[in-house]
């Protein structure tokens, strides 16, 4: 869990933490507490990676072979 909070960052994972807590942040300076919930899901996503298909995809789980196979007469 360690490895995958700290490794494997990109922009997108950087932007979901960022409005995450932009969007935490505001809807408790507005006392909208309903924003929390979205909020802390995109701050979730950008720290533990499941943005992609729930984390399936972390660490190259998801490859698909693209050869292709000669098919029989």
């Amino acid at each position: 869990m360690k490895k995958r909070i700290l490794t494997g960052w990109s922009v997108r994972r950087v932007l979901y933490l960022i409005l995450g807590v932009i969007v935490v942040v505001q809807g408790i300076m507005d006392k909208e507490w309903i924003w929390l919930l979205p909020g802390l899901y995109f701050t979730a996503m950008g720290i533990f990676a499941f943005g992609c298909a729930s984390g399936n995809c972390y660490g190259g789980q998801c490859y698909v072979d693209t050869k292709t196979t000669p098919k029989k007469s």
